[in-house]
């Protein structure tokens, strides 16, 4: 059994910018926005994994008791897992992972530096 590490932090989204915060109920882990996160727990809440990947949402299933669970795939090392919605995720970009139409670049910070 995973063991679970409350970590309920607001943080600047690594993709879009925007101010995320905290949700006062369970380990804030990804974007409320674009729903992007970063590959850096080993176990929920624990911030132990090195890899530090950007975790894209790929799909989203309906699950009767848990409501909506997104799945992610790391860009970076490809593994991939699931997470629970948060209740103030933005429905229509949940709607655009339901229906394919998700684009990470729609979302990204267009005043990102990049880097090379």
């Amino acid at each position: 059994m995973k063991n679970f590490v409350k970590n309920d932090s607001g943080f600047i989204c690594a993709v879009c910018g925007k101010a995320v915060e905290k949700l006062n109920s369970t380990s804030r882990d990804h974007c409320n926005f674009c729903l992007c996160s970063l590959h850096v727990d080993v176990n929920p809440g624990d911030r132990q994994n090195d890899c530090k990947g950007v975790l894209v949402p790929i799909e989203v299933t309906q699950n009767a008791k848990k409501g909506y669970i997104i799945t992610y795939k790391c860009s970076k090392c490809g593994q991939t897992h699931n997470n629970k919605a948060a209740e103030d995720d933005n429905f229509s970009t949940i709607l655009k992972v339901m229906n394919k139409t998700y684009n990470i670049d729609d979302y990204r910070n267009k005043n990102e530096i990049h880097a090379k």
